[in-house]
Order: C-alpha cells, then sequence, then structure tokens
C-alpha cells in the first residue's frame, strides 16, 4: 500500500480572507503503521482528510495505491476508512449490529452474507454483549471500538484514525490501540498525541505550521517535535 502526496496544498476562506492549512507537502508513506503528530492546528487532521478525500487540495495531488482522491472518488471510499475523532459523528444506526452491517450495503452480497460478516466482526472485536445495544447508549470507550469494527468490516486498504484513543480510559485505549497496530490490520494512519502509541509505529511523520518538518523513525521524529515544545 503506498500514499502519494505531490506538493499538496489546502487553503480555506475565513472571516480574514484565505487560510493556508498545508503548504505544499510532499510524501512518500507506505510504512504498515504511520503516526501523524504535531501540534493542534498544525495541520495533520487536514493532511488525513485530504487522503481520504474528505478535503479538496487547493493544489497538487494525492493518491492511494494509484488511486487519485479526487477524481476516483468512488474508489477511493471503498479503499479507506476514516475513524473520526468523535465517533458518533459516524454512528447512524440505532444499534450496534445495524451499524455494522450498514458499511456492507450496496456491496452485492446476499443477506446471509452480510449477516456472517457482521457476526464475525462482533465476535473479533468483543462486541458480543453490545451487538443490540442502541448506539446512543454506549460509552465513548465502546463507541470507538464500534466505530473501528464499522470500518474495518469493510476491508479497507487503508484505515486513517484521527485521534482514537483521546477520549478514552486506560483499557480501552490498549483496545483500540492493539487493534489498530496488529499486524493483521490493513495499512494505518494515526493521527495521536499520544507519543507512546506512535512510538509504536513503524513510521512517524511531524507536521509544523501546515508543512511536513520531519518523516522518518518514531523515535527521531518525536525527538525532534518535543525540542519543537521546549
Amino acid at each position: 500500500m503506498s500514499i502519494t502526496i505531490d506538493n499538496l496544498t489546502v487553503e480555506v476562506d475565513g472571516p480574514e480572507g484565505r487560510t493556508l492549512l498545508l503548504d505544499s507537502v510532499t510524501a512518500d508513506l507506505d510504512a504498515p503503521r504511520i503516526a501523524i503528530i504535531g501540534e493542534n492546528g498544525s495541520g495533520k487532521s487536514t493532511l488525513t482528510k485530504a487522503i481520504a478525500g474528505l478535503v479538496q487540495p487547493t493544489a497538487g495531488k494525492v493518491a492511494v495505491n494509484g488511486i487519485d482522491t479526487v477524481g476516483q472518488a468512488k474508489r477511493l471510499r471503498r479503499a479507506v476508512g476514516f475513524v473520526f475523532a468523535n465517533p458518533g459523528a459516524q454512528t447512524i444506526m440505532p444499534t450496534v449490529r445495524e451499524d455494522i452491517a450498514l458499511t456492507l450495503r450496496g456491496r452485492k452480497l446476499s443477506r446471509e452474507e452480510i449477516s456472517a460478516r457482521v457476526e464475525e466482526a462482533i465476535r473479533e472485536h468483543e462486541l458480543e454483549d453490545l451487538a443490540d445495544r442502541p448506539c446512543h447508549a454506549l460509552s465513548s470507550g465502546q463507541m470507538q471500538r464500534l466505530a473501528l469494527c464499522s470500518v474495518l468490516v469493510g476491508e479497507p486498504d487503508l484505515i486513517i484514525a484521527d485521534e482514537p484513543t483521546s477520549l478514552l480510559d486506560a483499557r480501552h485505549r490498549r483496545i483500540i490501540a492493539r487493534r489498530l497496530l496488529e499486524p493483521a490490520a490493513p495499512q494505518v494512519l494515526l493521527v495521536t498525541h499520544d507519543l507512546d502509541l506512535a512510538r509504536h509505529c513503524d513510521q512517524a511523520v511531524l507536521i509544523a505550521d501546515g508543512s511536513l518538518a520531519e518523516q522518518g523513525d518514531p523515535a527521531h521524529v518525536i525527538d525532534c517535535y518535543e525540542r519543537i515544545l521546549a
């Protein structure tokens, strides 16, 4: 799996005119687990949303395994799963089981195939006790587990997780981290302030003031980040 970012620039209109969020970012991201780190407002979430096709480039291009994020949006939606920082924002259906099944609609699967895949996902994510519970009755940790399960059941090539552990207690943080970092998972882009979690990734990218400041071994990139913070 390869993510190619070529001279990516993102600007948005604001009350004081145009605001530059990303400035000519160029990178090739092909490691299995990549941490995206940086201060609040640095542009790291904008970067991952551009990779997922949720933000349109002002200039430049992004391709995910050869899929253009602008011109091939339908293919991109199948290839990329996005887990938002607020999991409630992506929970749509009334119950846990129904929300997981929603991902598989429109994929030319029979009801039996959908049911079988949903039940397998529920077992894998240890959601059996929650399967018929209303989504609005879940805790933050349970909601995040559901959001990740609903993304993974679609078998994407790439998962982008934006601060997936920020609202969680220690137990749920470990569960989510283990699921994202396990070898069997797809490629993962992990936006995080949790530097311990970032250290467990294969590669890290530091975004600062809308630019790519550093990329490489997590220990080195985190050290660069900590010097910025000092």
